[in-house]
């Protein structure tokens, strides 16, 4: 796991922005914004199943990449990767690990992660949708889109990880 976590986070990183150019077409037209958060899902599956060594430090890491190589902002991202990490065990300590509970987690952390990206943007004049054409716009597909993308990888993550983190 030493190895395979850092090269998934960043796979999953780079994945990200390559399903967002590949489909963009569908994923960004004039009725919704669709953010892709395989990076997110990274993180949170490696925090309910993995052990992982300096999971703080790979998580600002990749918030440092993302906003250098997406943004470049540094700053955004490099805050809320490492905040959603410490939130996802936060809620992860009081339930028992289950494709429901993970779900629900991964769902909050990605309207968490989204809401704080859409403010940082307003904040510095990068955008200017109001919180109710954001919520319609981008929130909603955005957390349609990346429920879809953990049904579909939610088990063979959690195998991966289980299995490489004994």
């Amino acid at each position: 796991m030493r190895y395979f976590f850092p090269l998934g986070l960043f796979v999953a990183l780079f994945l990200d922005g390559a399903l967002s150019q590949a489909f963009a077409g569908a994923m960004f037209t004039s009725t919704l914004a669709i953010e892709s958060r395989l990076v997110l899902l990274w993180i949170v599956m490696a925090v309910c199943f993995g052990k992982i060594d300096h999971i703080l430090v790979w998580s600002i890491l990749a918030g440092l990449v993302f906003d250098l190589y997406y943004t470049g902002i540094i700053g955004v991202f490099v805050v809320i990767l490492p905040l959603i990490m410490y939130l996802t065990k936060l809620m992860y300590r009081f339930f028992t690990p289950s494709f429901i509970v993970v779900l629900l987690i991964y769902l909050i952390d990605v309207t968490v992660a989204t809401v704080m990206f859409y403010w940082i943007n307003l904040l510095i004049g990068f955008t200017n949708v109001s919180m109710a054409g954001f919520i319609g716009l981008s929130l909603g597909s955005t957390l349609a889109y990346n429920l879809a993308v953990f049904v579909l990888l939610y088990f063979p993550l959690q195998r991966f990880f289980e299995s490489f983190s004994k």
